[in-house]
């Protein structure tokens, strides 16, 4: 199975094929207004802005699974991150992204990659934690113009520290 073959659900209820994202770099982001880390929201615009013309997409996918920090409807989610944030990427309908209403999306990228691979140190969380869920919002896979999972950056890596990786798919 590949990426291509999963369908998406657009904010609009519509089903989206990620096939329709072939031949693109994508980054894949389980997001949450109102986490911590929600000022990353910043940067992966100013990555898509940087980019989309080479070939590049950041996929949004809210998720309420940690600590109901992505409360409301999809439309409410996407006026707050557009409002305050200036985001213009495509944001999908809210998602689990762990347990057993898991989008399929997901349980294929945590399995293509089960852990972080920065090149950091591992973290807390991850040595607590040795499985491929998803630890918190903002955990970020970068996927290659053929489909492939190449990388997973933990929700602390920010979008600026990814740029090395996605000019090198580019």
């Amino acid at each position: 199975m590949s990426i291509y073959d999963h369908t998406i659900k657009t904010m609009d209820g519509n089903a989206l094929s990620m096939s329709a994202y072939a031949g693109k770099v994508l980054l894949i982001v389980n997001t949450a207004p109102k986490c911590g880390f929600a000022p990353q929201y910043e940067g992966l615009e100013s990555l898509y802005e940087t980019y989309k013309d080479q070939g590049f997409e950041v996929l949004d996918f809210p998720c309420n699974q940690f600590m109901n920090q992505a409360p409301g409807t999809d439309e409410e989610i996407k006026a707050f991150c557009t409002l305050n944030y200036g985001t213009q990427f495509p944001t999908f309908s809210k998602i689990d992204v762990n347990g057993p209403e898991a989008d399929p999306l997901y349980v294929f990228l945590r399995k293509a990659q089960p852990k972080d691979q920065t090149g950091d140190k591992v973290s807390f969380m991850s040595k607590i934690m040795r499985s491929d869920k998803i630890k918190w919002n903002f955990t970020k896979f970068l996927v290659d113009r053929e489909g492939n999972v190449v990388k997973r950056f933990a929700p602390s890596y920010t979008p600026d520290k990814i740029i090395p990786y996605i000019e090198k798919l580019l």
